[in-house]
């Protein structure tokens, strides 16, 4: 045989070995810059995503870079308000969302879901409740009620105003905001007279500003998933998400993360 001949004859049994080798750990997924988990996330929703001394911080912000451990790539934050986030994924510039977005039929049709919590909603006002609103039903109607801006809490505040038009009650004035935060503000200052707020970002708040603010009313819509987001057909990355996730379970980081922010047990997925 020539030199030729052992020279290909090498080189295609170095292929077929290699063809017939299992991977070990992750299979590479596709990402936006190789090596790294490109993130959207709008850092305004305590406790999940929020900045503390000029840093992320939140539940998300731990989560994934325990994920991305795990999948071996470098977590990377793009910043930007909640609503550029789908349009974000959409045009490739991140590769998921990790935003704590509420999964719903609509946003289901845009994109794929990795759920990973089930949370519900209070409906937050000032200490004392001087407009004696008593939770999610017609005592809001008439009343300036605080959400975020593209968020499911305007979607729920706009049903409850149709729900107080069709009993010939007085509308809803729901007041958008860009941050959970500034919901809490608009209350804090009488300019609203309350906030539809998760129930984890209600502790994280009464924490925060104890004394300012109490609940109405229980909580409402407690099996709500929220999830990362990936682009709609991308399996992979899905797949990847989800046997991360499977692996921050088994080896206990996933409840440490609950403890640690203080969610009540009833949040975990798995």
């Amino acid at each position: 045989m020539s030199s030729i001949s052992f020279k290909k004859h090498r080189v295609w049994g170095v292929i077929a070995a290699l063809a017939v080798m299992p991977f070990s750990g992750h299979a590479a997924m596709e990402s936006v810059t190789p090596g790294k988990l490109t993130y959207g996330t709008a850092a305004t929703f305590m406790p999940f995503e929020f900045v503390k001394e000029g840093k992320l911080s939140g539940f998300d912000i731990d989560l994934i870079t325990a994920l991305s451990k795990e999948l071996k790539l470098e977590p990377v934050a793009m910043p930007m308000e909640f609503k550029g986030l789908i349009p974000a994924l959409q045009g490739k510039r991140i590769d998921i969302i990790n935003s704590a977005m509420y999964v719903n039929p609509t946003r289901a049709a845009q994109v794929d879901f990795v759920p990973y919590l089930k949370i519900g909603s209070r409906v937050v006002v000032r200490k004392g409740n001087p407009e004696k609103i008593t939770g999610r039903d017609l005592s809001l109607c008439g009343k300036n009620i605080a959400v975020t801006l593209g968020g499911i809490e305007e979607s729920q505040a706009r049903v409850d105003n149709q729900n107080c038009l069709n009993a010939k009650k007085a509308a809803i004035n729901v007041m958008t905001f860009p941050a959970a935060t500034d919901s809490a503000v608009a209350v804090a200052q009488g300019r609203a007279d309350a906030e539809f707020l998760s129930t984890p970002g209600t502790v994280a708040l009464f924490s925060e500003k104890p004394g300012v603010f109490e609940p109405a009313g229980d909580e409402f819509e407690a099996d709500t998933h929220i999830a990362f987001a990936v682009r709609k057909g991308d399996s992979e990355t899905k797949a990847q998400l989800e046997k991360g996730l499977q692996s921050l379970v088994k080896n206990g980081i996933y409840q440490q993360l609950i403890e640690k922010w203080n969610f009540p047990d009833s949040v975990a997925l798995f």
